[in-house]
């Protein structure tokens, strides 16, 4: 595993590059601020090494952010049913690597094309840019959605259909600034509130019931 993710290092060369160029042919200071935009992209696409211990019954976040929307979900169509639907925002300045909710496999992939509205705001699930990943276990289903934002317009999945995943293991990321969307069926407890914080794998966001 490596400290930055391999999209940032494009982003981090042409800045030092840019940064050089100016520098000499023009004048130091020129290179203060693309040399800044390389320390920042440094930071954006950094990949922190996380101790992520598997429980079946746990599901995790699977973003560094702020828990944004926890609603209910009448009937979603990979599920099967009803469930809870919780929304992670993650700022510009939050880890923006994603990590598998669940061990198990994927079963479903949907990309959208859509729209770039603020990641805030309430409907962008339905009209923006995103990609859907749905996951099966032994124990249940949940769907995983990366939705862009005004700033990410650009979403990157490292996975395919029948893929395997790994509690916590690495999936996919989002350029720069946006939200996630996990659902979970009904019989997991949800153990967060709208406002908490949460780190990528090690936040439980919901535990299946002792019932289940």
């Amino acid at each position: 595993m490596t400290p930055i993710v391999h999209e940032g290092y494009v982003f981090i060369g042409a800045a030092l590059v840019l940064a050089l160029l100016l520098g000499v042919s023009v004048h130091p200071y020129a290179a203060i601020l693309p040399a800044v935009l390389a320390v920042y992209f440094a930071y954006f696409f950094r990949n922190p090494k996380r101790d992520i211990s598997l429980d079946d019954a746990a599901v995790i976040s699977p973003a560094d952010g702020t828990v944004q929307e926890i609603s209910a979900v009448e009937y979603d169509d990979f599920i099967k049913g009803p469930g809870s639907k919780i929304t992670v925002f993650m700022s510009v300045f939050n880890v923006h690597v994603n990590r598998s909710p669940i061990s198990g496999e994927i079963k479903c992939q949907k990309y959208v094309c859509g729209r770039f509205r603020p990641a805030y705001k309430d409907s962008v699930g339905f009209e923006n840019e995103h990609h859907l990943i749905g996951i099966e276990n032994h124990r249940l289903r949940i769907t995983v959605t990366q939705i862009a934002g005004i700033l990410a317009r650009r979403i990157v999945s490292w996975v395919t259909l029948n893929d395997t995943l790994r509690q916590g293991e690495l999936y996919g990321m989002i350029r720069f600034g946006s939200c996630l969307e996990i659902v979970m069926p009904e019989e997991v407890q949800v153990l967060v509130k709208k406002g908490d914080k949460v780190v990528g794998g090690q936040t439980v966001l919901g535990r299946i019931s002792d019932e289940c």
